[in-house]
């Protein structure tokens, strides 16, 4: 494990020992602070206990997949922008893990300066998108904090991974089915409500208090999260 106060952090996470070894090496002697973990509830840990600037995740982890790990991640919070590294370069795979609110998709076997210049492009982007603004509403991606009005909002885990989703539509209604994958990792219609219930609370405490909403539903395609005032 590679540590510093001043560089950008990145969390390694595979079961690999000599990739780790290898990844660790490389990005330490490319000006990147590492840590390492070998299986998903480890990276969960390592995050609650100090965040990453990017997490760099295999989706086959020996204790839960990788599309759970990032959505654990969401759920919780912890919003390190992840590139999945992985073996299966299928085209569905990928589709999915961008889906789930992955930020790229490097399929092994790789060059370390093609993964260094994606973790580039990823930082780059990620710093102009920490804070997401819709009117009053203001969600900090990093911390997971949620104010509107300049008050604080307290949200659950699937309430701001809910908002979140709507917020990166830009206004664009999301549908049902796309919130299910992007929050709970389902990609079937389970048969029941679970969406809409989760919407009305937290159109309880996102727009109830205040005096214009800002969930809507869009009838036929889903929910946006817009400012129409």
């Amino acid at each position: 494990m590679e540590s510093s106060t001043h560089l950008p952090s990145v969390l390694i996470v595979d079961d690999d020992p000599k990739l780790r070894d290898y990844l660790a090496r490389g990005l330490g002697e490319s000006g990147y602070a590492t840590r390492t973990a070998a299986d998903g509830e480890s990276a969960l840990d390592a995050l609650r206990e100090a965040p990453a600037d990017i997490v760099l995740l295999d989706v086959m982890l020996p204790d839960m997949h990788g599309w759970d790990v990032l959505t654990a991640m969401r759920e919780e919070g912890l919003g390190a922008p992840v590139i999945f590294v992985t073996a299966r370069d299928a085209l569905d795979e990928r589709i999915r893990g961008l889906r789930l609110g992955g930020d790229d998709y490097v399929v092994k076997p790789f060059a370390l300066t093609e993964l260094l210049a994606r973790i580039e492009a990823v930082l780059r982007r990620d710093e102009r998108s920490l804070v997401a603004r819709v009117g009053d509403l203001e969600i900090d991606h990093r911390h997971g904090r949620v104010t509107r009005a300049e008050q604080t909002l307290d949200l659950t885990r699937t309430e701001l991974g809910l908002l979140r989703r709507l917020a990166e539509a830009g206004g664009r209604a999301v549908s049902r089915s796309d919130l299910l994958t992007a929050v709970w990792g389902i990609d079937f219609d389970p048969g029941t409500n679970i969406v809409d219930v989760h919407i009305r609370r937290l159109r309880q405490k996102v727009d109830a208090p205040f005096e214009r909403p800002l969930v809507h539903t869009v009838r036929g395609e889903g929910y946006a999260l817009e400012d129409r005032g």
